[in-house]
This record gives structure tokens, C-alpha cells and sequence, in this order.
């Protein structure tokens, strides 16, 4: 797998995300109150939502829009609702984030 440099995780802010465009579509990187850091697709599954622009708690964010939690881990909406996200891999080795863009390459190609 072939990792590509985003940034260093100081650049997110607490319990927030930025973007990540890709000719793709658009990757949340979010960092968690522990200093966890995770990357999915940027569009809700209810009704394409910036989840970017969500809240962040524990290890999942609250759209913005209509309240769907998302879970950070796996990509899939919590409680009632039902659909998820495209999960991207992330590694974070010593604050570097990375991303394996070409799964999502991968999937668009499917």
C-alpha cells in the first residue's frame, strides 16, 4: 500500500476534521479528544452532509444537518438510522498523517 502525506495531526484542531480533496470525492480526516486520528468520506449517508463540519464525540461525529452520528471507526451510521460511509486506511506514525489514497481509487474504478 502506498501511503501518501496529508499533514501533521497538530494541524487538526481537537474534537475537529479537515478535508482532503481527492479527483474522487472528499476525505474528513478527524482527530479525536484522545488524539486519535481517522479518515472517511465527507457526505453523510442521509443527505450528503460535510460531516467535516460535524461534531465530534468520542469516536464518532454528528452530522450537521440532520443529526445522524456516524461512527469514525467503521464508516456506519449508529442507532436507528441505517447506511455508512466509505472508510479511507490512516496511519499515524509520530504525528505524520497518511493516507492509502489508492483504495479509494480502487473503489471508484468498481
Amino acid at each position: 500500500m502506498n501511503w501518501h502525506p496529508i499533514g501533521d495531526i497538530s494541524d487538526i484542531p481537537l474534537l475537529g476534521a479537515r478535508c482532503v480533496k481527492t479527483p474522487f470525492m472528499k476525505i474528513a480526516v478527524f482527530r479525536t479528544g484522545e488524539h486519535e486520528a481517522y479518515a472517511i468520506e465527507n457526505r453523510c449517508p442521509h443527505k450528503a452532509g460535510p460531516l467535516s463540519e460535524g461534531i465530534v464525540h468520542g469516536n464518532s461525529v454528528t452530522c450537521p444537518l440532520h443529526n445522524w452520528v456516524i461512527s469514525l471507526e467503521t464508516g456506519k451510521a449508529l442507532g436507528a438510522d441505517e447506511g455508512e460511509v466509505r472508510t479511507i486506511p490512516l496511519k499515524n506514525e509520530s504525528g505524520q498523517l497518511f493516507l492509502a489514497l489508492e483504495s479509494v481509487m480502487l473503489e471508484a474504478a468498481e
